[in-house]
């Protein structure tokens, strides 16, 4: 990223946004020295970019302590979703349950996103307790429908757009993820509390 550039490395998604928070905070109350004009999280990683002193900004952050669990202090987004994706059988029968109590499971949390990638508008949610962590697919779908529901691992994510995908699918939901027209573009930024909502027929958003 060049040399204004800091990745800070934590040992699991709770961290990094716990950390993501902090520096959020620290930025906008202007004890971060100017900057960072970017923070971005990862799965274990915050990426700080456009940083004026580097080797300050490094000294400060040797002091901190991060806290163990993320704070859930985001905007909360409810997704009107129809639980009737395709791998909702073998989810449930990796989790030991019919697909009903699946699907009570699943909308039953509170989820958080953690971080962006993959796709504009695609947003890690953590929530998943690790025994409903889930494998991927062994062979990938040349083409996931826009507004699948997934699952893969500890996270659960929304495909914003039709793209080639691996993740086990629940459902589909009718939200528009990623809409340039909007600010910010993403519905799903970083932080923002997400909870899945059971419909039935029509997941129109």
């Amino acid at each position: 990223m060049g040399e204004h550039a800091l990745l800070l490395e934590v040992d699991d998604p709770e961290q990094v946004g716990a950390l993501y928070a902090q520096l959020l905070a620290a930025r906008a109350d202007g004890t971060l020295g100017g900057g960072p004009t970017e923070i971005v999280p990862a799965a274990r990683t915050v990426l700080l970019d456009g940083v004026p002193q580097p080797a300050a900004l490094t000294d400060l952050l040797a002091g901190w302590s991060v806290a163990a669990t993320a704070p859930a202090d985001g905007p909360l987004v409810e997704l009107p979703t129809v639980y009737d994706g395709a791998d909702l059988a073998d989810v449930a029968a990796h989790w030991g349950v019919s697909a009903a109590d699946a699907v009570r499971l699943h909308s039953a949390i509170e989820y958080r996103v953690a971080f962006c990638g993959f796709a504009p508008g695609f947003g890690y949610l953590t929530g998943l307790p690790p025994e409903r962590a889930v494998p991927r697919r062994a062979t990938p779908r040349p083409s996931v429908p826009a507004g699948s529901v997934a699952v893969a691992g500890r996270y659960t994510g929304v495909y914003p757009s039709a793209s080639p995908g691996g993740w086990q699918l629940l459902g589909r939901t009718g939200a528009r993820l990623w809409d340039t027209a909007r600010e910010p573009a993403a519905l799903l930024a970083p932080g923002t509390r997400v909870r899945f909502v059971p419909v039935a027929g029509s997941a129109d958003a």
